[in-house]
């Protein structure tokens, strides 16, 4: 995303939840609507393009015809030229409803799969980003925001800045990011 931004595209980042009933119950149960906030304008992004959807937090697959809905709406109103989901191969249930759905939904636009090395079984290298190490430690910066989730192992500053040299490695560059390309438009 800062890549993009950088580039001076608008980019919009949707979260389809809040995640509160996964909040741990010492910290406040709006924990994550203010890290989001916080993760996103570390990366640049403008305030008004932070969404925050509220379906419940492991409940997607039967909110699925709902969540669908949320997604034609967003692809109305932002038309946009790509966008991430999660790869099509992660295991968690509710980024597995958004991947299916979105392909549903924005199946007329380019669409890239983001890596989660914990959640996926496989997931095809197929298309890569360059990062230079500014936009890398401003990914830092912003996962560095999400203080609820710093006890995760992934969310180390040294997994982010390594998963980015293995895949910069992988194209001949110091840093990159790796995506799976679902489906790409030319226009």
């Amino acid at each position: 995303m800062a890549k993009l931004v950088d580039e001076g595209n608008r980019v919009v980042n949707v979260a389809f939840s809040a995640a509160e009933q996964s909040v741990l119950p010492h910290l406040p149960r709006d924990i994550l609507r203010r890290e989001f906030a916080s993760a996103n304008a570390a990366l640049g992004l403008k305030p008004e393009d932070t969404i925050i959807l509220d379906f419940e937090v492991r409940h997607f697959p039967q909110l699925r015809q709902r969540i669908l809905d949320a997604m034609l709406d967003l692809a109305r109103r932002f038309q946009p030229d790509i966008v991430f989901l999660p790869s099509a191969h992660d295991t968690h249930q509710d980024h597995a409803v958004i991947a299916q759905e979105g392909f549903r939904a924005f199946k007329r636009t380019s669409m890239l799969g983001y890596e989660i090395p914990w959640n996926n079984l496989e997931f095809r290298t197929s298309g890569f980003f360059v990062l230079t190490q500014g936009q890398l430690e401003r990914k830092v910066e912003s996962i560095g925001c999400y203080a609820s989730q710093e006890h995760r192992s992934y969310a180390s500053p040294s997994f982010i800045r390594s998963l980015a040299i293995t895949r910069g490695t992988q194209i001949g560059s110091d840093y990159a990011e790796a995506f799976d390309v679902i489906r790409w438009v030319n226009r």
